[in-house]
């Protein structure tokens, strides 16, 4: 197996894992967004020890039309900033979504270093 092959594997493993073991906590609520500190096991803040990312999800709900739900995740673990794990946090971050936001139309940023990205659900 070769190192890119035995990469997907652990990922694959490991978001299995990491899915089932997320945990959130509403850290701040006002009228039009809320902050959530995600808690991934295998993760943490290398300067807090606590939660390894943070959603921000702000609602933009002026008018009927065109109305998205701008999601912010940022993972402060440098671990998932590594390039070679990109699906990991890709599949971190479209639970984080589903959790969070459900189906809602979504503009989503999320910040991990080499593996941020930008992306757009549709309901």
């Amino acid at each position: 197996m070769n190192d890119q092959n035995k990469i997907v594997s652990i990922e694959n493993s490991n978001l299995s894992r990491e899915i089932t073991g997320m945990r959130f906590t509403k850290n701040f609520r006002s009228a039009s967004a809320e902050e959530w500190y995600v808690f991934i096991p295998g993760f943490k803040d290398p300067v807090s020890g606590g939660a390894a990312g943070k959603a921000i999800i702000h609602y933009n709900l002026y008018g009927n039309k065109e109305i998205f739900i701008n999601t912010t995740v940022i993972f402060d673990d440098p671990d998932l900033h590594e390039e070679g794990i990109y699906q990991l946090v890709y599949g971190l971050a479209e639970e984080i979504v589903n959790v969070l936001v459900g189906y809602a139309d979504t503009l989503l940023s999320v910040h991990s270093g080499r593996n941020s990205y930008q992306a757009e659900y549709r309901s």
